[in-house]
């Protein structure tokens, strides 16, 4: 089920009225701002039938404490996760290879919100997760997706294993796991072509027959004293790791 949560600031309000419009129950401006930005939105969610009020920007401060919004706040229905059959049809419909980052067993809404947020902006076709013993897209997690939970397909499985055996034999994606014990470092694996990432959970990282089910382990390089990174700034890194290697590849 579908809860509502406050988005704040300019790009985050604008990407989910351009890509999640039916989710947006309604958007707040800042009566003093007139700016383009400003002026852009409120045609946006104008033209989508979005109801648009202008207060002051105390108002603002007060419906998303702490956070940046630039003047513009807007009040959306977190959307639904997908299922297997949806992971199935994008693949179908892709033109490019496959690009896709799984978590499996991520538990804090907020690493699942940065992960979303990366993986949109590297390119991610969607990101995949179990169903048991993993964050959903919770209030939280969307606001911290600032928008992008509305531009990535979440998908929830029921039998992770299952899929990336599915992902590898009849899919043709190279499935690539992240483990501090690996051998091979990230910048060394070759990640062009059908690709997914995994990264594990919080606290006991990739499951065992997650590992089972890898093509190749690899390693974040780790020169200082911490033993590992947060699994939203570890993914952060692969994903773009992944992004350059592609983007070499076109050219």
């Amino acid at each position: 089920m579908s809860s509502d949560h406050f988005i704040a600031g300019v790009h985050s309000v604008r990407t989910a009225l351009k890509h999640g419009g039916d989710s947006v129950t309604g958007v707040w401006v800042e009566t003093r701002r007139k700016d383009r930005r400003i002026k852009e939105i409120v045609s946006l969610a104008r033209e989508i039938g979005v109801d648009v009020t202008h207060v002051g920007k105390d108002e603002l401060d007060r419906m998303v404490p702490g956070a940046n919004h630039q003047g513009v706040v807007a009040n959306a229905k977190a959307p639904a996760a997908l299922d297997e059959r949806a992971l199935k049809s994008l693949l179908e419909t892709l033109q490019e290879p496959a690009f896709l980052l799984i978590l499996d067993g991520a538990q804090d809404p907020h690493n699942l919100g940065a992960c979303l947020r990366s993986a949109d902006a590297a390119g991610v076709h969607a990101v995949v997760a179990p169903k048991d013993r993993s964050v959903g897209l919770t209030p939280t997690a969307c606001k911290v997706a600032s928008g992008a939970a509305e531009t990535i397909p979440f998908i929830q499985v029921t039998n992770l294993s299952r899929i990336l055996k599915w992902l590898r034999d009849e899919q043709g994606i190279w499935v690539i796991g992240t483990a501090g014990e690996a051998e091979q470092s990230l910048f060394e694996a070759r990640l062009t072509g059908p690709l997914a990432i995994i990264m594990g959970g919080e606290e006991s990282g990739l499951r065992r027959l997650t590992r089972e089910n890898c093509d190749q382990l690899v390693k974040l390089p780790m020169t200082g004293s911490v033993e590992s990174l947060n699994v939203s700034v570890a993914a952060g890194v692969c994903l773009y790791e992944a992004l350059r290697q592609r983007k070499n590849a076109e050219s």
